[in-house]
């Protein structure tokens, strides 16, 4: 009797050991996977970027923090990193607000809710390239449908992207626009987490529907305000397609007004073939995401009381 014991113990803790590597392995894959295609991409741009490192050349020799020095020097630089700070404070906060206010129409709506929900979730799905040249036809100086429209209700045509003050808001506005269905379906799942009791013992308290607003949704929506919040942040830090498929030059232009950090990084290490110093732009800003996002998390981020 107590070796048949014995032997169902030993089944057991070998069944329960095949189970454990199995679970390793599959765990490995993904692990390997992310190592490789993640973490050594950031060493290795650390690597790079501490290096006089020449497409051209085969002798790459260690420079030290001489790229990062540039930085402070490098006007272009300078010029695309105001941009970008730009280009952040227009989209995020408008983005937000606009696909909040869209959200809380059609959560109202009880009849056509999923076609609204369909028709304002295409742009998002819709090829970037494709939206970006639409947006490019549209404001186009001579013959563009918006100046079109201008000059038929008595408006002079404006210049749009060979303007350096309004090419960026051309720009911007492209990226709103494209980004709102996501970010209104994801307002839209957050506010059907909210319960309806909450808001009808607020009306029976006599709280009006702007208190209700204040002191209801907006703190109930706090933590998918967070997460939309850094994950635009993001997005628009790394802007790239938008510019160069908007812009006239497709560099960035007129005189560098619409370009990015990320496409003068493309630019520095694809057509100056300077590796070095684009990978001092993307250690610098990798940095810059991480501080800004560990930031927002920690000042918007709030436990609410149910």
């Amino acid at each position: 009797m107590a070796q048949g014991e014995s032997l169902v113990k030993r089944r057991v803790l070998t069944l329960r050991r095949r189970q454990a590597l199995w679970a390793y392995a599959f765990l490995a894959i993904p692990l390997v996977f992310f190592v490789w295609i993640r973490i050594y991409p950031i060493f290795s741009a650390f690597n790079i970027s501490i290096r006089k490192w020449d497409l051209l050349s085969d002798v790459k020799p260690v420079i030290g923090l001489l790229n990062y020095q540039k930085l402070l020097t490098d006007k272009t630089f300078i010029k695309v990193a105001v941009n970008t700070l730009l280009y952040v404070l227009w989209c995020v906060p408008s983005g937000l607000i606009l696909s909040l206010l869209v959200a809380l129409g059609l959560n109202r709506i009880q009849r056509g809710a999923g076609f609204f929900r369909v028709l304002y979730f295409i742009p998002y799905i819709t090829s970037v390239v494709a939206v970006a040249w639409i947006w490019r036809w549209l404001f186009m100086k001579s013959g563009g449908v918006i100046n079109n429209l201008l000059l038929s209700l008595g408006f002079q045509a404006q210049p749009f992207m060979t303007s350096t003050a309004q090419a960026l808001g051309v720009v911007a506005s492209n990226v709103v626009w494209q980004g709102l269905g996501f970010k209104i379906i994801i307002f839209l799942a957050g506010l059907k987490q909210i319960p309806s009791v909450y808001y009808e013992a607020a009306a029976i308290d006599g709280a009006s529907p702007a208190k209700r607003f204040w002191h209801i949704t907006l703190p109930l929506l706090n933590p998918t305000i967070v997460y939309l919040t850094v994950m635009t942040m993001i997005q628009t830090l790394q802007l790239f397609t938008q510019i160069k498929n908007i812009s006239n030059q497709s560099t960035g232009g007129p005189l560098n007004s619409t370009n990015s950090i990320v496409l003068y990084i493309y630019q520095t290490a694809f057509q100056s073939y300077n590796m070095g110093y684009a990978s001092a732009m993307t250690v610098a800003l990798f940095v810059c995401i991480l501080a800004i996002s560990l930031l927002q998390l920690k000042v918007l981020d709030r436990r609410i009381e149910y």
